[in-house]
């Protein structure tokens, strides 16, 4: 049994800074962003909305009675999120209210 064993990641992280990723972002105007190895700022926006949604849309172990049901809760959750729920980082404002009120953010798609 060798002593030093290594877990690799389920997703080797070659494939996102392949040349061929990187032409595919390219081509569909998607700019690549890659931090230092062991830099939580860039996971930790994302780890916080995917937090606030299982806790939310998941509470009281809610099991769902097929896919469908299971997209349409969190595409509900998500316009919620966006459009009507306060967040303390844009001023307890929705985002949506906060890029419509900024001089440099586009609305999002």
């Amino acid at each position: 049994r060798p002593k030093n064993l290594v877990l690799r990641p389920p997703i080797e992280s070659a494939q996102y800074t392949s040349s061929a990723f990187g032409a595919c972002c390219s081509e569909l105007g998607v700019t690549q962003s890659m931090g230092a190895v062991g830099t939580s700022a860039d996971n930790a926006p994302a780890e916080s909305f995917n937090s606030t949604m299982k806790r939310e849309v998941l509470r009281d172990n809610k099991v769902f009675a097929n896919p469908l049901q299971c997209r349409q809760e969190v595409f509900r959750w998500c316009i919620r999120y966006n459009t009507r729920r306060r967040h303390s980082w844009c001023g307890q404002i929705s985002p949506d209210a906060f890029e419509a009120q900024s001089a440099t953010l586009s609305k999002a798609a």
